[in-house]
């Protein structure tokens, strides 16, 4: 069974750093894109970053120049540098996985979440 187990979450004042970790387990055969998600009590989630196999990267304009998302395909983990944090960084944060995993004995794609971290800014 594949597996998304998402660290590094936690309080942090404005202006400071958190890096988030996303690990995929399982019976995976290779891993397509991944990204990051969050979502903030009473709004819709929203996008943050995603990245190809290729490396090709995209983020929200809300983070841009601030978050830097990576992967580390040997690890089957992909990561989101967070910082410059501000106190609307504040979210649940939640990370996406589209793989290829044996399931019942056969190849399937499908997308994954992990269970979230929670990201807290304030003073």
């Amino acid at each position: 069974q594949v597996q998304l187990v998402e660290s590094g979450g936690g309080l942090v004042q404005p202006g400071g750093s958190l890096r988030l970790s996303c690990a995929a387990s399982g019976n995976i055969i290779s891993i397509n894109a991944m990204g990051w998600y969050r979502q903030a009590p009473g709004k819709q989630r929203e996008l943050v970053a995603t990245i190809t196999s290729g490396g090709t990267t995209n983020y929200a304009d809300s983070v841009k120049g601030r978050f830097t998302i990576s992967r580390d395909n040997a690890k089957n983990t992909v990561y989101l540098q967070m910082n410059s944090l501000k106190p609307e960084d504040t979210a649940v944060y939640y990370c996406n996985a589209n793989i290829r995993a044996v399931v019942a004995g056969r190849r399937f794609d499908d997308d994954y979440w992990g269970q979230g971290t929670q990201v807290a800014v304030s003073s």
